[in-house]
């Protein structure tokens, strides 16, 4: 499954063998059953995590026992929790596999190592903080602005694999509206189409 990161890699940037045999020196494939958590809340997470095959959502449960779901993982994401890594804070999310998963992981030193190491590394790394930091700022722009309807086309438009990929209710919890109000918003744009 390390070939899938690489080819990643060499979709980022240009990568020697030396490269690619440094970063696979720090890495560690780990599989996931559907289901099974990666990180639990309250645990402080240690590692940035690559899917290399699978899908993983991120979520926190409120104080109404509703599960709210941050995000969603597939092939070629990063999941994680930044904050917990970044402070050493207890994590406040819960990152579980939707599917059987296979992740490439590394521990935050040999990330870091990576990153001093390998210019290349640390360009596509930065290159990744920034579209995460307008994709958050979108999302919350579109959780401010647009109707339920407005931010489920979005979605579609910006993940249509995982329309089809991942339960209905999930995706109602990701847009912050009910599986119901989903349910009408989908037949509303059925009933619509030419």
């Amino acid at each position: 499954m390390f070939g899938v990161f690489v080819e990643y890699l060499h979709s980022k940037g240009t990568f020697t063998e030396a490269d690619i045999t440094l970063i696979r020196s720090r890495g560690m494939v780990r599989q996931l059953r559907r289901r099974q958590l990666l990180l639990r809340q309250g645990e402080v997470w240690k590692h940035y995590a690559f899917v290399c095959e699978g899908c993983l959502k991120s979520y926190f449960v409120d104080d109404k026992g509703v599960e709210r779901i941050m995000r969603f993982s597939p092939e070629h994401w990063w999941a994680g929790d930044r904050q917990s890594i970044t402070c050493g804070l207890p994590s406040v999310i819960n990152i579980e596999a939707l599917e059987d998963s296979i992740l490439v992981m590394f521990t935050r030193d040999d990330f870091n190592f990576l990153l001093e190491e390998l210019p290349e590394m640390k360009k596509m790394a930065e290159t990744l903080l920034n579209r995460s930091l307008m994709a958050a700022n979108n999302r919350i722009q579109a959780a401010i602005s647009l109707s339920g309807e407005e931010r489920y086309q979005q979605f579609a438009q910006l993940y249509p694999a995982l329309i089809k990929r991942v339960p209905q209710h999930m995706i109602a919890s990701y847009l912050g509206i009910t599986p119901e109000t989903l349910s009408r918003i989908r037949a509303s744009l059925t009933r619509r189409k030419p």
